[in-house]
């Protein structure tokens, strides 16, 4: 009698065959930066929000939803605080530790500072993930404390349902050098640092879709972490200073606008993207987040429906982990911030539109039709 063939959605038993791990994606409801709380919701937790104690050491807090707290030590120094984490963008462990670390550094760096050092913040599933997972995400947030120069010398862990991986991240800044999201000047340049797509990427890997060549791109951008933000912060011309991550770009720089009281026009032509993310965004790789972001920052956005599509639209608010340094500077100094980030190996750092008279909004422009 002959053998049964295997259907072609099966595999042949193997019975010796090792069990895989499962995929770390498989337990977070939502990956990196885009398990954000949408803004709408966090402006009204934050809403009647005010620490109890503003002492005058205190140089940055809560007033404009800025990248990490600075407290003033001395005439010379100030602290840097912040904490990020989140559940797994992508499977390989040590891909999404090295990511969620550069991502936390990034806070440090995009406020003028030079991190210090770090401390991890580790929930997992220890009953469902494989010990060597856990191990392997911690040594990718290892390596890239490593490249900065700073040591994990410390954190907390719990047993938790979805894996959750970050890092508390302590830096120094002079004070005179603190970029704050506030301070953009009409006339000001906007510079963004990376591509963006990093939210239709992780939604395609979900699905089964991203290349492999795509996925080399997603991880390398992400894990570069955002080092010019030193330097910048000491040119007198730049004016105001963030990264951009879950709220994507329009989120981002409407906190700039807001921050500031100044609006803004951004040139869609002359955005970056990460290879074939339009492909892949109008093939349905878009995340819940970017929705949400929309209908949290749209009030101040002029973006006519005529110029733009859906997916386009959905491309400036896709959720970004670890994404660019997004500044604000004198169109004089344009010229030598540009030369800080390509000497930080920062390819793409771009002119993407400029700062404005009038109130907070964003206009969106096409300078080139399709």
């Amino acid at each position: 009698m002959p053998r049964k063939k295997p259907k072609t959605n099966e595999l042949p038993a193997t019975p010796d065959a090792e069990p895989q791990p499962p995929r770390l994606t498989e337990f977070s409801h939502g990956g990196g930066c885009g398990c954000k709380i949408a803004p709408a919701v966090l402006e009204q937790i934050l809403k009647k929000t005010s620490p109890a104690i503003v002492p005058k050491q205190l140089l940055v807090g809560l007033e404009t939803s800025d990248d990490a707290a600075v407290y003033q030590l001395n005439a010379e120094q100030a602290l840097v605080a912040t904490t990020d984490f989140f559940m797994p963008i992508v499977d390989d462990p040590f891909d999404f530790g090295c990511i969620a670390a550069a991502n936390a550094l990034s806070d440090v760096y995009a406020m003028g500072g030079l991190p210090l050092l770090a401390l991890a913040i580790v929930g997992m599933p220890v009953n469902t993930l494989p010990l060597e997972t856990i191990r392997r995400i911690l040594d990718g947030g290892e390596s890239i404390c490593a490249q900065a120069r700073i040591p994990i010398a410390g954190g907390h862990t719990i047993d938790s349902v979805e894996p959750i991986y970050g890092l508390v991240a302590i830096g120094l800044v002079h004070p005179d050098n603190v970029k704050r999201n506030a301070g953009a000047r009409p006339g000001d340049k906007l510079i963004l640092g990376k591509r963006l797509g990093i939210g239709v990427y992780s939604a395609a890997l979900k699905k089964g879709l991203l290349t492999p060549a795509a996925y080399s791109a997603m991880v390398s951008s992400a894990t570069q972490i955002n080092t010019p933000g030193r330097a910048l912060a000491c040119l007198a011309g730049v004016h105001a200073m963030t990264d951009v991550t879950g709220f994507g770009l329009l989120g981002h720089l409407s906190e700039i606008c807001k921050a500031s009281n100044v609006a803004a026009v951004i040139d869609y032509s002359a955005l970056h993207f990460l290879p074939n993310v339009l492909e892949y965004a109008d093939a349905g790789c878009l995340t819940g987040a970017s929705g949400r972001n929309w209908a949290g920052c749209s009030d101040y956005v002029e973006l006519p429906r005529k110029n733009f599509s859906d997916t386009e639209r959905a491309l400036l608010t896709d959720p970004q982990t670890s994404g660019g340094l997004l500044l604000a500077c004198a169109p004089e100094v344009v010229t030598e911030v540009l030369a800080v980030f390509l000497q930080e190996g920062f390819d793409h750092a771009v002119v993407i539109g400029e700062v404005a008279d009038g109130k907070p909004h964003i206009a969106v422009i096409k300078s080139k039709t399709d």
